[in-house]
Order: C-alpha cells, then structure tokens, then sequence
C-alpha cells in the first residue's frame, strides 16, 4: 500500500513516537508487549494506582512470560511507562489503544469503564493521532457510541482529523504474544475505509498472519462476538449430548473424536460449564443489542442457560455418587478452581462455583489448584489445599473440575492410596483422566462417560 497521497502528519500516525495503550490487564499488558517487541514506545494507562507503581519498578505480574520479560525489560530501557492519567497519554501519543473490559451488570452491558478512557482520549485527541479498539463490545458502539464522544469532545472530526476503526482482540493471555504475533489475523474495520486503511496498515506491523479488512467497525465488533457466540452453543451442545452418552452407557469422547472425522463437524468438549469473561459475556451482548431491534436470539439465550445451570449438573451428579457411597458427611476433593485447563483465571469459573455449591450443601470440601495463589481461594468456605498430596487426604470423593495438564494421568490406585479409604469415588467433569484398569472399591464417572464400579 502507498502512502503518497497522505499528508504528513498522516505518514507520522503510522510511525508513532507512542504508543498509548489504556486498561492494563491481562489482555492490554500483552498489547504492551506486543507493540514494544515491535519497537515502538509504550505507554500504559490504568486506574489502579499500585499496578501503575508496581509496573513501574519493574514488577510484572501476567501469566505469558514473554510479557513479564518485555514490560520488565523495556521499563528499564525507558521505552514503557505507566500512569493512572488518561489525558495526558492521550496528549502524548500518536496511537491510543483501547482495551479495558465490558462487564454485564444486571443483564446488560457496563459501558462506564469504555465512556471515561474514551473521555480521557478525546481531552488529549489532536490531529492525525489513530484511535482502535480492541474490547469487545456489542455491535454498532463503536461507530454510534464512541465516535459521537471522541467528536463532540475534542472537536476533531474522523477523517479529516483523525482516525477510529475496532480491531478485536483475539488471543488467550497465557500466550498473548504469540497469539497475536503468529497464530491469528487481526481483523480491522474502520468506521470509514480511509480509517481501515491506516489502522490495517499499522497491524501489518505485528500481525504475522496478516489483516482481514471488513466493511466497517460494526462488522469487527460483530465477528468477535460470533466467535464466542459459537462456541458457547457448541459447548452446549455437546453438555447435551455427553448427559445421554452417559446414561446410554458409552463414552462421549469416542463419540465425539469420531463424528469429527467428517469435516462438516466440530464438536467441542463437555465440562462444569463455561467461565472468563469472553464467552459467558458474548451471548448477552447479542441478545442485549438484539432486544433493541424486537429480536430473540433464543438459541443463543438457550445454550447461556443450559450452561450456567452445568455446575448444578455436576454437584447433582456428586449427590448420585454419596448416594452409592452411603456417605452422610464426606469428603470432597475438588481438582482445579481456575476456569480454564493451565491457567489461574478465576473469573466466572464453573469449577470454582462447583465447590461453593457443595460447601453450602454442608459437605467438608478441599481445593487444590497448582496453577492458583492460595490467598485467591481464601474466604469461600472450602479448606486450600497446598498440594495433590494433601487435598486428596482423607478423600471420599475426587472431583476433576479443571482440565489442568497434570490432572490428566491420575492414577487410581494413587488416589486410592493418598486418600487412605478403602472405598473412593472419582467424578470427571472433564473426561480428561486416562482410562486404563480401574482397581477395586473405586467409583468412576465422567460428565460424558459411563458409570464404571469395580
């Protein structure tokens, strides 16, 4: 792409002198990492005062080492700074990089967080300077919402002035580096195409593979919550079809990696239910948004509930185990409270619901969690647990909440031993554990696997 009909302070927008990037969270420390590794200044903005502090000593706390290794080091360099003030970021950088999260509160978004950073951008907005967001948000915000601000506030109008498009992240944040770097497209939409153009030509810079251009932000903003809209759907799906796999006696997994055989099926895996704040959001987005043009989504309605109603499945599933037992005040080790196999994300996990609801029913509950800080599990009513050794203790019943790599090649006869019963139940919510021979006097059964008793 040419650049020779832009003017200069056009050609400088793609050559920033910084970066400003607002909402330091496990996403936006990434997007840091990112544009710094691209050689680039960095600014980041967040509200929370001893982040900022902390950042900037130096003290990086994300899951993706490369992250922590990049900010660290490019804190030393003077190539990243942090700062609570959204004004003056804006004032001093080219690019401003949206990426604080939107919540649901009482069943319909929370755009507050988005409203003060696009304030806060539009005080220090000049001309030439590019404005991309990144959050995901219901479709049409970007262009009816953000715009009108960033307009009536600084005066400055798109186009002629400045630049605006959404681009939507799309990365796990315990490889955020390379996700964006080399596993994905970025997908940009302006809201006119002058805007696609620039800020496309930008992601050129880091995406390795490549730039998908829409038609404008609402596409963008649109596409990234069918993403998660499909999945969640999908994970109902199959929830569904792993109840009845279970009660007609044969294993979902096999079912499931043999209907994906043919290329026309993607079965996705059963679980507790779904949890982060990606896919258990998207859906009420869409039907929020839907609801204001008279629309249902009610597929999309129905597969939210069936899996926000899954932990119940799976203590309900626990019951029929103590009742085979014969146990009236067990214990219950839970396996994993992070929502997510190989993370420490507690946000909306199903596993950690899973152990709330069977403390409130009275049981003696342990949680052990390899990839979780202690203190995080402190105050639910459960007793953490430091180590397999020690959660699996004086256990009645083992329940595999996440699908943790080190979950998967449990042993049996290792529970058996470590709990010092002489009769064990083992509850899979994930059908991840390796099934060989099943010694005596254990109980087995997975979400989607058959009752197997020895």
């Amino acid at each position: 792409m040419s650049f020779e009909y832009y003017s200069f302070s056009e050609v400088e927008a793609l050559n920033p002198d910084r970066i400003a990037v607002y909402g330091l969270g496990g996403v936006g420390l990434g997007i840091c990492a990112v544009w710094i590794r691209a050689g680039y200044n960095v600014i980041g903005v967040d509200v929370d005062v001893n982040k900022i502090e902390e950042i900037n000593r130096g003290v990086v706390e994300h899951p993706d080492p490369l992250v922590v290794k990049t900010i660290s080091e490019a804190v030393k360099k003077n190539c990243f700074s942090g700062t609570t003030d959204g004004v003056e970021a804006s004032k001093l950088s080219r690019i401003k990089i949206v990426a604080v999260p939107l919540l649901i509160n009482g069943g319909e978004p929370d755009f507050s967080a988005i409203d003060d950073v696009v304030i806060k951008i539009a005080r220090g907005l000049k001309k030439g300077d590019v404005v991309i967001v990144e959050t995901s948000l219901p479709p049409g915000t970007t262009a009816n919402r953000i715009r009108p601000v960033l307009e009536s506030i600084s005066g400055l109008k798109v186009d002629e002035d400045f630049y605006l498009a959404h681009s939507p992240e799309r990365v796990m944040v315990e490889h955020v580096v390379r996700d964006v770097e080399e596993s994905y497209p970025k997908i940009v939409g302006g809201v006119s195409p002058k805007s696609t153009e620039i800020v496309a030509e930008l992601y050129l810079k880091i995406a390795g593979k490549g730039v998908i251009k829409v038609s404008n932000a609402t596409v963008a903003e649109f596409e990234k919550l069918v993403e998660g809209v499909y999945r969640d759907v999908n994970i109902a799906l199959a929830n569904e079809l792993a109840d009845l796999a279970r009660v007609l006696g044969v294993d979902f997994e096999e079912v499931r990696l043999a209907a994906n055989s043919q290329p026309y099926s993607h079965l996705h895996k059963p679980g507790p239910g779904v949890g982060g704040i990606c896919i258990p959001v998207y859906p009420r987005l869409l039907t929020w948004i839907a609801k204001s043009f008279g629309l249902d989504l009610k597929l999309t309605s129905l597969a939210r509930r069936i899996n926000e109603k899954r932990p119940k499945d799976i203590v309900e599933l626990v019951r029929n185990v103590l009742e085979r037992l014969n146990f009236d005040i067990p214990v219950i080790a839970v396996l994993g409270a992070s929502f997510r196999g190989g993370s420490s994300d507690l946000r909306n996990s199903p596993s950690l619901d899973v152990a709330k609801m069977l403390v409130e029913k009275g049981y003696k509950v342990k949680v052990f969690d390899p990839y979780v800080k202690p203190s995080l599990l402190s105050g639910f009513g459960f007793e953490v647990a430091s180590s397999f050794e020690d959660v699996l203790e004086g256990a009645d019943v083992v329940i595999v909440a996440t699908d943790h790599p080190e979950f998967k090649k449990i042993d049996f006869n290792d529970v058996r031993r470590l709990s010092g019963k002489d009769r064990i139940a083992v509850v899979d919510a994930r059908d991840i554990i390796e099934l060989k021979d099943i010694p005596s006097n254990i109980i087995y059964v997975g979400v989607g696997r058959p009752w197997m008793e020895t």
